[in-house]
């Protein structure tokens, strides 16, 4: 079930004792949490980002003082200065710190991580393999995939944020299993969002990216216009400016310039807003390790019709007495997500089901309490100097 989560010193103040049900102090170990420059701009939110904060705020209610590095650059192919910023950063930590990577920082950079990886006890947290998030050239994947590599075969051990992930590493990259630990997000306890008309507000929340898809969203709602919906696709365009253009182009020529609307990033207040207004969340992703913000819609009641993508299945997961709380479709099918979008504004039964399976769904996902104290016991367990 979902709770408020408490972080940081509130968790500290005792733990039991070994075999007499007393309690003494927790002690803090250290952990050094290296991240990308942008972890904290609220102009570029993303998954990754969240999970970073998150854990950060909430390891040392778990036994670790988290000291953050930001190291500014384009990762995961930065230039030189970042490079040499990275090294410096790591070069800096005594032998046998304990290091967790941002695998976005990490993977691109073998260079740097490896050499320091014999003599520090380093972790890197997989947020999605490098040639899913920016090798659509196959020459480049190729290239990311040997240097990811690299790196995840060096350290010590490697975290992934959900079982498809954990599979599709240890198969890829020919890692240990033993090496390979899961530790998936969690979801805040959020009110229940209480939509519009029960079908006609839709929203996707993501990065406007070709990997996210919403052209295919765009396309399928053109085929719709006799029926009554909106659609706010909330997400930051900086990533992939060209491909927003094309987005943006493609919904006026589709005539569908008062009906989807492209809003930007949205955090805090303004995010809890757009998912109160909305009736069904829809993620279109080419490529998901999980999907953090099919949980915040679950988390809110509010039904999902996604791509069946990576870790996107687990994320949607099924109410405890069965149901699956959305609407699963083939990615890049145009057809299949037409089809689902017309079911879902057609047959009021099946709303009516999906909501009450989100619901269901909504009193049994996991806090992010759980997300730190699995991050914790990895970090409990590392070794030094762990080389395939």
């Amino acid at each position: 079930m979902i709770r408020p989560t408490t972080t940081g010193a509130a968790r500290l103040a005792a733990v039991p004792a070994p075999g007499n049900g007393e309690t003494v102090p927790m002690s803090l170990r250290s952990v050094h949490l290296v991240l990308p420059g942008g972890v904290d701009d609220p102009a570029a939110p993303s998954g990754g980002n969240v999970y970073d904060r998150r854990i950060a705020l909430d390891l040392p209610g778990f036994g670790w003082r988290v000291r953050r590095t930001a190291v500014p650059g384009d990762w995961p192919r930065p230039d030189r200065t970042a490079r040499t910023e990275l090294a410096r950063a790591l070069g800096r930590l005594p032998d046998g710190a304990v290091v967790l990577l941002d695998g976005l920082v990490a993977c691109g950079v073998p260079e740097v991580v490896v050499p320091e990886a014999g003599r520090l006890r380093t972790a890197v947290l997989v947020h999605l393999p490098l040639a899913d998030e920016t090798g659509r050239d196959p020459a480049v994947a190729a290239g990311l995939d040997t240097r990811e590599r690299a790196v995840l075969r060096a350290v010590s051990a490697t975290v992934a944020t959900s079982d498809w992930a954990v599979r599709r590493l240890i198969a890829h990259h020919g890692l240990d299993p033993g090496r390979v630990h899961l530790a998936a997000p969690g979801a805040d306890f959020a009110p229940l969002a209480p939509g519009t008309d029960g079908a006609s507000g839709l929203l996707c929340v993501a990065a406007v990216t070709p990997r996210k898809g919403q052209h295919r969203l765009v396309d399928a709602l053109a085929t719709m216009t006799d029926l009554p919906w909106t659609c706010r696709c909330v997400g930051g365009a900086g990533q992939d400016p060209s491909y927003a253009a094309r987005l943006r182009a493609r919904i006026d020529a589709h005539g569908l310039g008062g009906r989807v609307e492209l809003t930007g990033p949205r955090t805090g207040a303004a995010l809890d807003a757009a998912y109160a207004a909305a009736d069904l969340m829809v993620l279109t992703s080419r490529a998901e390790t999980y999907g953090m913000a099919v949980t915040e819609a679950l988390a809110r009641g509010i039904p999902v019709l996604a791509t069946a993508v990576g870790g996107v299945p687990e994320a949607v997961g099924r109410a405890p007495d069965g149901p699956v709380p959305g609407l699963l479709v083939p990615p890049d099918d145009p057809d299949a997500l037409t089809a689902a979008l017309r079911g879902w504004f057609g047959d009021a039964e099946l709303r009516r089901r999906l909501r009450a399976a989100a619901r269901a769904r909504r009193t049994a996902l996991g806090g992010w309490a759980a997300t730190a104290r699995a991050l914790a016991a990895v970090l409990g367990r590392l070794p030094q100097g762990a080389t395939a």
